[in-house]
């Protein structure tokens, strides 16, 4: 998958300036494809330049004009296209996993900092997916094929997180039990309190 067709299938939603779309990577499309505002800005133009979007220009009084973006018939059959391919499972790469590894040969302390580090981060992405699902689909369904595709992305995306917590809380009880340090450092609670126990 390159940047261009993640950027197709956003302008699938509703045509987009710049800066919306941007802000859609942000917030959504961008927990599974990375992206700053740069890039985008620099894929908007080789998209144009294949015939794949259009920009139409908004006369804007006391600001800079705007470009809103909207697929072209092109656009929409490269879409097609690309979607009808086989995907590609993403590889991992991740040096937190290295390092378990090698754990009888590092110093355990700073692998427990990083896994509660880990564990922060995601409890709080998995709090924002949770966020944005009660936001987006308070009633748990979908009313259409586009409402649908989004939220299995974001009921996948909080389960992942939720997942790879579960993953630090019990490597750090295991890393507790195995170096005897007990109850009163590292210990943590289920993921649903979203708190701490021992820290400090």
């Amino acid at each position: 998958m390159a940047l261009g067709d993640a950027i197709l299938a956003c302008l699938t939603e509703r045509p987009m300036t710049g800066y919306e779309l941007a802000k859609t990577f942000d917030s959504s499309i961008g927990f599974f494809w990375k992206a700053d505002h740069q890039q985008i800005y620099r894929e908007l133009s080789k998209l144009r330049d294949r015939g794949y979007i259009q920009g139409r220009e908004v006369v804007q009084s006391g600001k800079p004009n705007k470009l809103i973006y909207t697929l072209t018939p092109e656009g929409r059959t490269a879409l097609r296209h690309w979607a009808a391919r086989p995907s590609t499972p993403p590889s991992i790469k991740d040096d937190l996993l290295v390092r378990l590894h090698a754990l009888d040969s590092i110093d355990i302390e700073p692998m427990r900092t990083d896994l509660m580090a880990r564990l922060e981060h995601h409890r709080d992405r998995h709090t924002n997916y949770e966020r944005i699902l009660k936001k987006r689909f308070p009633e748990g369904t979908a009313s259409g094929v586009l409402d649908l595709g989004n939220l299995l992305l974001l009921q996948l995306g909080a389960r992942h997180e939720q997942l790879v917590a579960d993953f630090c809380e019990e490597a750090l009880e295991a890393l507790s039990a195995m170096s005897g340090k007990g109850k009163d450092t590292g210990t943590v609670v289920p993921l649903e309190d979203g708190k701490r126990e021992g820290k400090g």
